[in-house]
């Protein structure tokens, strides 16, 4: 016992506490033509939602999705929309929402994301279509 006590003060210990969600890791890397958002939480109190948001250099935050808590705290979502230039720097971040209104923003991550030149040709011709 004393020893799961030490162990999940631990984990609480490493963790920072965003708008009732205490958030242990955070991460994006590029995959396969898409952006893969990660993120774990220890803890998870009256979150109403997570919003991952991207931005780029020269842009200001988009909302890209809204995900709803799971009972696991394990997160991970792929951002099949970031393909609008070859080699593009975007940056990520989590607006995390609770029920009392409260909105709270994780750090900001950056990768460096390169597409095909397929995906690219076939990005500009949906976005033509909008």
């Amino acid at each position: 016992m004393k020893k799961k006590i030490v162990i999940s003060l631990l984990l609480v210990a490493l963790s920072i506490a965003y708008a009732g969600a205490f958030l242990t890791n955070f991460s994006v890397k590029s995959q396969d033509g898409n952006v893969i958002i990660a993120w774990q939480t220890s803890s998870e109190t009256d979150v109403k939602n997570f919003v991952i948001q991207r931005s780029t250099i020269k842009g200001g935050w988009i909302d890209i999705a809204t995900i709803e808590p799971e009972a696991d705290h394990n997160y991970e979502y792929i951002d099949q929309s970031a393909y609008k230039t070859a080699d593009a720097i975007y940056y990520y971040q989590l607006k995390i929402v609770d029920y009392s209104g409260s909105i709270t923003y994780s750090n900001k991550e950056t990768v460096a994301h390169s597409v095909s030149s397929v995906k690219r040709t076939w990005g500009s011709i949906k976005a033509l279509f909008r």
